[in-house]
């Protein structure tokens, strides 16, 4: 029988440990669990239990070299071998033959691996497979060299507090990991706690866990695990919860601190019942040596009461750190958006380079004087040399120091894709980051550390060095090298590497804390990281379809890379494909625990804005800047965000601080500009965008924002020059310009010049495989054909529109031609497909049209509810417009002009209705005529004046409107 205590295998029958001498006798066990919560205890084995012996330098399955044993125990024998295939060292632990033909053993087994497998973290031991030869069964996992806290303490005695807290640190960071997951482990010890040579501290034997959200393996009244080291609720058969392993690190703290366990009795049963009936003696009354703080978490840790207990692991590291480093406690932070192009393609290389090193910096309220933030540093990763000969490295190590290096909040990572642009501007022909070219580039673009840094081969392993350069004065900040003895150990030096970088810049994050979030990065296997890094590069050039296919690829090697499904997400949310950027965005959701903090808060943000919740984008994204206030994807994306609440002057705020971070950002810059024309604010937008101009002339965004700004202060002669200039620019220039001089001569009431531009420019959106371009501007061709009269090819326009490319903007267009074409029920289909939709904006829209198409047919006071209903959900200019007309229509002047005096207001939201950067100025004369309207009903002199601006507008004749314009002006 094993022992509960000690776990020493005993002979058959004996009544006591044969090891450590406590009571073991079944019979009383057997009739206090019976009598008191029902617990179910095995029957003894009457079978030979001997387990399957291996030699050394046996093979098992023509695959693992068995070198020597390493332990045995109940369930059966471990031995360490080399993997021949892998050519590594594993553990195997081979299960008895007696325990193999047990089907719930097997079970057992498989479990282990199943919920082991799940859990991926430096401090828990990797499961790699479960096999079976030669009619032996057994589960590989990854080999230590080290020994069990159990086997420490019997040598060596209790622990240092320092240390202790240093262990404990490391079992909270493995349980988060578990519990994330929503396994419990159950069966917690200083047994199934290793440490290798290294310090570093691994928990093991998953074999009893339990997944939160599996069912029918345990139940309740089952005993599972070890009586010592049992939560009260455990022993009492109840059902257990990851508080449950906390009462089990709590018994494990005392006993190192103390070298006692906490609740000691001469039977399994008065030890039981002491965790049930009496609080333990205080570690500091055991040992006045111990601080009292470490006392009061091990207090608390065994609190009887659930809701007294802990409640996480991420509770007691907070308590852990704060006594550890009480002038600034440094914990794992708890834990992006921006419209897709045509401008606003999600920052995805912020979501790209989102840290490993992830922790928040939280100082306690507790303290008067905290420790002074870190002005914000922005620092450029070199490319690093690789001398291995193995392709694998070749931009795998850069990405993963980026990443590692913006765990520190104040440090902002510039992106490797931008900075390679810029060096071919700086250098021409320049095709890498080298460390001369990065510092170049650096110099351009005001970064203020260049890190650089090399890899190459030592004996069997690798040496990678890494060092940081300030680009200002060209000295030294920090330099360090270390080693690793495979591929898999390369990946985890980064953080050993950037640990004291960080710290060199002025980082106080701990770090073992560094290390705990670094795992979080490391993938199955660096051919997984390569495959990752290589599609991160790839977004960062806009190579976009070539980006998913080593996104693919990465998910092939690592199906549970969830940074990989949130850069898919993020590319299809840039590529329009809503429904794909949905799906990969939910499977992100599924492994965001594999996400560092920075990395949740942006995928969450991203998320909940791809679906239109932008109030919940605007929470995650306000938390991400305000735990890394450093972060400039961070704000650029919070600022897209209030952008598509509507609320520009926040937008515009938020954005200046982006471009703060980096003053030389065109991106950051160019989109400073288009807030501020969606805010009205036209010549900030010109000045803004024109800077932009002034260092790249290529950039077609800073071209279309200044040809709209200058439609914005009525200059549309110097508009229609400039969007001339972004025809010479390239191929969507000349796309987007078509839009562009069409909706200027439709808002000049000149529809045949629109009809012949529109027709044209289609034909090269086709010709360039651009539906999206083509199918909206086919929505503007119907609206031309409006002005000019002809009704059946407006209809035909729509149709061919929704045809070529169903999105959220062409369904409006093309229900609003229906409508006033009268083919009303065309246009409340195309309504109910909208209403479907998550996105406020199209929800919205949905009543809208639904509203407009009950007005037509005389329901204008029940439109005037719809409209109201529609603006509850999201307060768009075009429900502004139609609500303003229906007013009019009820002879209700005052609230009219209210609504229009409010479009007028509004017109930089005028400028591009649906919020996508595409001109729609041709909305705007329209609301000179019906203010007019509304004056003239509430008897003022202005209507004249307003008339008279629609007429000055109008250069050409095609407008129905001109008609009754001239009447009303010649009737006064």
């Amino acid at each position: 029988m094993k022992c509960p205590y000690c776990d020493f295998e005993n002979q058959q029958g004996k009544t006591r440990c044969q090891q450590c001498h406590k009571a073991i006798d079944q019979a009383t066990v057997t009739e206090f669990l019976g009598a008191q919560t029902g617990w179910s205890v095995p029957a003894s084995q009457t079978q030979d239990t001997a387990p399957v012996e291996l030699n050394a330098g046996s093979m098992l399955g023509e695959r693992y070299e068995i070198l020597r044993l390493l332990g045995e125990g109940g369930m059966g024998a471990v031995y360490q071998a080399r993997d021949r295939e892998l050519d590594r060292m594993v553990a195997v632990k081979v299960i008895r033959p007696e325990m193999a033909r047990r089907p719930e053993i097997l079970r057992r087994f498989k479990q282990e691996l199943i919920l082991a497998r799940q859990i991926t973290h430096r401090n828990v031991i990797r499961i790699y497979d479960l096999g079976q030869a030669e009619g032996i069964k057994f589960i590989t996992m990854e080999y230590i060299e080290g020994e069990d806290i159990r086997s420490i303490l019997r040598r060596d005695g209790k622990y240092t507090p320092e240390k202790a807290v240093d262990i404990l640190i490391q079992v909270c960071h493995a349980l988060d990991a578990a519990h994330a997951e929503g396994v419990v482990h159950r069966d917690l010890k200083p047994q199934n706690i290793m440490i290798d040579q290294e310090e570093r501290l691994l928990v093991m034997d998953f074999g009893v866990a339990r997944s939160t959200e599996m069912a029918g393996f345990t139940h309740t009244g089952t005993l599972i695990g070890t009586p010592e080291y049992m939560s009260p609720e455990q022993a009492k058969g109840e059902h257990v919860d990851q508080r449950s392993d906390l009462f089990a690190l709590g018994i494990i703290f005392y006993e190192i601190l103390t070298g006692k366990i906490p609740y000691q009795a001469n039977t399994l049963v008065g030890m039981l019942l002491k965790r049930m009936q009496e609080k333990p003696v205080p570690p500091v009354e055991v040992d006045q040596s111990i601080p009292q703080p470490l006392s009061d978490i091990v207090m608390k840790c065994l609190q009887v009461d659930l809701t007294q207990r802990y409640q996480n692991a991420k509770e007691i590291l907070q308590d852990l750190e704060l006594w550890r480093n009480p002038e600034g406690a440094v914990v794992a932070a708890k834990p992006i958006l921006g419209m897709a192009p045509r401008t606003w393609a999600w920052l995805a290389s912020g979501l790209a380079l989102a840290t490993v090193l992830s922790v928040g910096l939280m100082v306690w309220q507790r303290f008067t004087k905290p420790p002074p933030a870190q002005k914000p540093i922005t620092l450029l990763v070199a490319d690093f040399q690789n001398t291995t000969g193995d392709k694998v490295f070749d931009g795998t190590l850069e990405p993963m120091f980026s990443l590692a290096m913006e765990g520190a909040a104040f440090v902002d990572v510039f992106d490797r894709g931008k900075a390679l642009l810029s060096a071919g501007q700086v250098l021409k022909g320049a095709t890498r980051l080298d460390e001369s070219v990065a510092k170049l580039v650096a110099g351009r673009e005001g970064i203020h550390v260049v890190l650089h840094g090399s890899i190459a081969r030592e004996g069997g392993g690798f040496t990678v060095s890494a060092k940081a350069v300030d680009t200002a004065s060209g000295k030294e900040i920090a330099a360090r090298q270390t080693s690793a003895s495979n591929k898999e150990e390369v990946l985890r030096a980064v953080s050993k590497l950037a640990a004291p970088i960080r710290r060199a810049l002025g980082d106080r994050t701990p770090e073992s804390v560094q290390a705990a979030a670094a795992e979080t990065f490391t993938a199955a296997s660096p051919e997984a990281a390569h495959a990752y890094a290589t599609a991160q590069a790839l977004v960062s050039v806009g190579k976009w379809d070539e980006a998913l296919r080593s996104y693919l690829h990465a998910l092939q090697l690592d199906p549970e890379l969830g940074r990989a499904y949130a850069g898919m997400a993020t590319v299809y949310r840039n590529m329009r494909n809503q429904p794909e950027a949905e799906k990969y965005f939910q499977l992100a959701m599924k492994r965001i625990h594999r996400m560092t903090d920075r990395e949740k808060y942006r995928t969450r943000g991203v998320y909940y804005g791809t679906i239109g919740n932008q109030t919940k984008a605007i929470e995650e994204f306000s938390a991400l800047v305000k735990a890394f206030p450093a972060d400039n994807t961070g704000y650029g994306n919070l600022a897209v965000t209030y952008f598509l609440q509507r609320d520009f002057a926040k937008a515009m705020e938020v954005g200046r601080k982006a471009v703060e971070i980096y003053p030389r950002s065109l991106m950051q810059r160019n989109n400073l500009a288009w807030f501020a024309l969606y805010a009205g604010s036209f010549a900030v937008a010109e000045k803004e965008a024109r800077a932009v101009l002034q260092r790249e002339n290529a950039y077609v965004d800073a071209h279309m924002v200044v040809a709209m700004s200058l439609m914005g202060q009525g200059k549309p002669a110097e508009a229609m020059a400039a969007f001339h200039n972004v025809e010479k620019v390239s191929i969507r220039g000349a796309s987007m310009a078509g839009l562009g001089l069409a909706d200027i001569a439709m808002y000049e009431g000149r529809a045949a010049d629109a009809v012949a531009i529109l027709e044209r420019s289609i034909a090269g959106d086709l010709a360039a495989n651009n539906p999206a371009y083509a199918a909206i501007k086919m929505g503007a061709l119907g609206q031309a054909h409006l002005l000019r009269g002809n009704k059946a090819a407006a209809v035909a326009a729509a149709d061919r529109a929704l045809a070529t490319a169903k999105t959220n903007e062409v369904s409006v267009a093309a229900a609003r031609i229906y409508l006033e074409a009268g083919q009303a029920a065309k246009a409340r289909a195309v309504a109910a497909e909208l209403g479907k939709r998550l996105a406020p904006d199209w929800q919205a829209y949905s009543k809208l049209i639904a509203g407009e198409a009950l007005s037509k047919r005389g329901s204008v006071r029940e439109a005037i509810g719809v409209f109201q209903e529609a603006q509850k959900i999201s307060d768009t200019w075009l429900g502004r417009f139609l609500l303003g007309r229906a007013y009019l229509e009820m002879e209700a002047y005052t609230e009219a002009n209210s609504e229009f005096e409010l479009c007028l207001k509004r017109r930089g939201e005028a400028a591009t209705i649906y919020l996508d950067d595409l001109p729609t100025f041709r909305e705007l004369p329209p609301v000179y005529y019906y203010i007019g309207r509304s004056q003239d009903g509430l008897q003022s002199d202005g209507g004249a004046e307003s008339y008279r601006t629609f007429l000055g507008i109008k250069k050409g004749t095609d407008d129905p409107l001109l008609a009754d314009v001239r009447k009303r002006i010649a009737g006064r």
